[in-house]
């Protein structure tokens, strides 16, 4: 199959496209964001990686047609897990939040939380392709972000906030001046998960609070998120803030060990080598 037909696009305008894996059919399903800046592109969450997103967007003209248009093109992760990240090897420039560069570099498919089925691809990406032979490709980071770097694409620039609690290494990126928020998967409209390897419960009650703060003070009018749909200030306020009253309570805490240890067991079985 090729780049062109497993990938679909959405253009939503200023030069910002939504870009999905038409044939990865699960809730895993990451956002994929391509932003055109002045002198700087970026793509925020690559996916799977089954196939090139470096030449999907060439070859739908995402970047325009200008033959002398050059722009550097650097690909960011939001954190480290398999959907977010499969895609990383195949960029020139990769950026990830610090606490997450050793994972990408060795491979780490533990800390990738790599964990796909054949029944999520409705179709196969390549002849006798399985999912049990997918794993996260080790990549060097070129680009290690730490909270309050600024990503400058010349006519708009990215604050990098990191937000911890799902991953470690978990950032949002923020558009100051048009108030977007390229959220990962710190806040979706959806459940959100806080029992994967190096979840950690206070540390999201904490980016949750961050996340009621930019809210507060009219810094964010727009998510757009690791998956599902875009939703506006009010929606993340109400999704923040219900985490917040819930996270602390015993059922909840019951039921992030339990779920957490379940993951790591499966995780590992998964992929032993990593996990030693």
């Amino acid at each position: 199959m090729s780049a062109a037909d497993w990938y679909a696009h959405k253009s939503l305008g200023d030069g910002l496209f939504w870009i999905q894996e038409r044939f990865y059919q699960s809730d895993n399903r990451a956002n994929i964001w391509l932003l055109r800046g002045s002198h700087q592109d970026v793509v925020i969450d690559t996916g799977l990686g089954l196939r090139s997103l470096p030449e999907y967007i060439d070859v739908k003209g995402l970047l325009g047609k200008d033959p002398q248009r050059k722009n550097p093109l650097l690909a960011i992760a939001t954190h480290a897990h398999f959907d977010h990240s499969g895609g990383l090897h195949q960029f020139q420039q990769v950026g990830v939040h610090s606490a997450e560069v050793d994972a990408l570099a060795n491979g780490d498919n533990f800390e990738t939380v790599t964990w796909l089925s054949d029944r999520e691809i409705a179709e196969a990406p390549s002849p006798g392709w399985r999912a049990r032979h997918y794993k996260v490709k080790a990549v060097q980071p070129t680009h290690i972000l730490q909270e309050g770097d600024v990503i400058n694409l010349g006519d708009r620039q990215l604050t990098v906030l990191h937000m911890p609690g799902h991953s470690r290494g978990s950032i949002c990126l923020h558009d100051r001046d048009n108030k977007l928020l390229f959220s990962g998967d710190v806040v979706y409209d959806g459940s959100m998960i806080d029992w994967l390897p190096y979840s950690h419960v206070s540390d999201y009650i904490s980016s949750c609070e961050r996340l009621v703060g930019l809210v507060d003070s009219e810094q964010v009018d727009q998510v757009l998120p690791g998956h599902y749909n875009t939703f506006g200030a009010k929606r993340l306020h109400r999704i923040a803030s219900t985490y917040i009253s819930r996270a602390g309570t015993c059922p909840a805490k019951f039921s992030t060990f339990a779920w957490s240890t379940l993951a790591g067991v499966a995780l590992r079985a998964c992929n032993p080598r990593s996990a030693c």
